[in-house]
């Protein structure tokens, strides 16, 4: 199949899961067309089977803010004319699903089929926004087929959205060779950290939802009872705040902030623990990475981290905000060998039980399948699991 990949290109999880299935399904021999007015974080500069398609957005005076949905449908048709796509993947309902949406109607012939992914944002904050309510909906019911990554976003989906059809649920996947415990080395630990020091990390896009301030409190609290540094993986608004906050309490030379980094999991084999106390997670892959790597998870019981993290199995959840429960859970594992010993190995095994890349990518093309043999109407009646 030739397939375009429309996804954000920042440090993210749905732009890392686009990233991921599009370089998977090109690996099985699928013609990839990235999509997106940046290379996607983990979509390599030039890779067998795929091409990048940069979206750029004219400045005008007469607009305030750049009209990039127009644009990506613009470009979207040109591509489609170009490249004769047979399927649309957007990842995010807006503004990707609406842009999809315009470029078929521009089309005469040849017009492609649109899967709509959701993940988390686009239905909880941006969708039931009044502003964009309508529009989201739409998108929704004009995709020829619609996944959502957990149990959870479906069901918060139906209730908002009360869409056309079914939502198939195809959850996140993880590349089990890439995140992996034997990635873990002492020479490698010993560049973070001393022998006797437990190491935690963190790693999002740092937005004010994964409340990445709670991860700094977590820390200071644990680090006062057991000797420990804490690693910081990725980028955004909230790395200042975060690293004032971290002089504040007076940890600052035991919390290093590494940036995105290309080799996650490397990085990630090397922790004891990884904290996540967002106040909202669709799906949470950045836990189902540690998660592969053997790493358990000290999170936060919210959206879709219960369906990732099984809690006291895989790791430990607490209510959003009470850093200081995540405090005690982080210390009282790190306290039990045997218990993180036996949490590690259930946390790999449910990786890769339940969220392995051919797993999951086995699903997308079915899904693609099923959907290329529906006629323009297919779009009302998709099979799989529903929301």
């Amino acid at each position: 199949m030739i397939i375009g990949i429309v996804c954000h290109p920042t440090y993210g999880g749905s732009g890392v899961m686009a990233s991921e299935l599009g370089m998977a399904l090109a690996r099985r021999g699928h013609k990839l067309h990235f999509i997106s007015h940046d290379l996607p974080f983990r979509v390599p500069p030039a890779h067998p089977n795929t091409s990048f398609h940069q979206v750029d957005v004219t400045s005008y005076p007469l607009f305030k803010y750049p009209p990039y949905t127009l644009a990506l449908a613009s470009k979207l048709g040109a591509i489609c004319r170009q490249e004769n796509l047979d399927l649309i993947h957007v990842h995010y309902a807006i503004p990707h699903a609406i842009s999809a949406y315009l470029c078929r109607q521009i089309l005469n012939s040849h017009r492609p089929r649109i899967v709509t992914t959701l993940h988390g944002t686009d239905i909880t904050l941006l969708g039931i926004d009044s502003s964009f309510y309508e529009i989201t909906r739409l998108g929704i019911n004009e995709s020829d087929a619609v996944t959502a990554v957990s149990e959870s976003l479906a069901s918060e989906t139906k209730t908002r959205f009360r869409p056309d059809h079914k939502i198939r649920i195809i959850p996140n996947f993880v590349n089990l060779e890439t995140f992996h415990p034997n990635l873990r080395s002492a020479k490698l630990r010993e560049r973070y950290g001393a022998p006797s020091e437990k190491l935690l990390g963190h790693m999002s896009n740092f937005r004010s939802v994964k409340r990445v301030r709670d991860v700094v409190r977590t820390f200071h609290r644990l680090h006062r009872d057991i000797p420990s540094r804490l690693l910081m993986i990725g980028t955004g608004v909230e790395v200042e705040p975060a690293r004032h906050l971290a002089a504040e309490l007076g940890v600052s030379d035991r919390v290093e902030f590494l940036g995105p980094i290309p080799n996650a999991g490397e990085v990630l084999a090397q922790l004891d623990l990884f904290l996540l106390p967002s106040e909202y997670e669709s799906f949470g892959l950045a836990a189902l990475e540690a998660a592969a790597c053997g790493v358990p998870v000290v999170a936060t019981k919210t959206g879709g981290i219960p369906e990732v993290v099984k809690d006291q199995e895989c790791g430990l959840l607490c209510d959003v905000g009470d850093y200081e429960c995540m405090a005690a859970a982080a210390s009282s594992l790190l306290r039990d060998p045997e218990r993180h010993a036996r949490m590690s190995d259930s946390a790999r095994r449910r990786a890769v039980a339940m969220f392995a890349e051919d797993r999951i990518v086995d699903e997308y093309e079915a899904l693609y399948r099923d959907v290329m043999s529906q006629g323009s109407s297919g779009r009302k009646g998709s099979n799989g699991s529903e929301g």
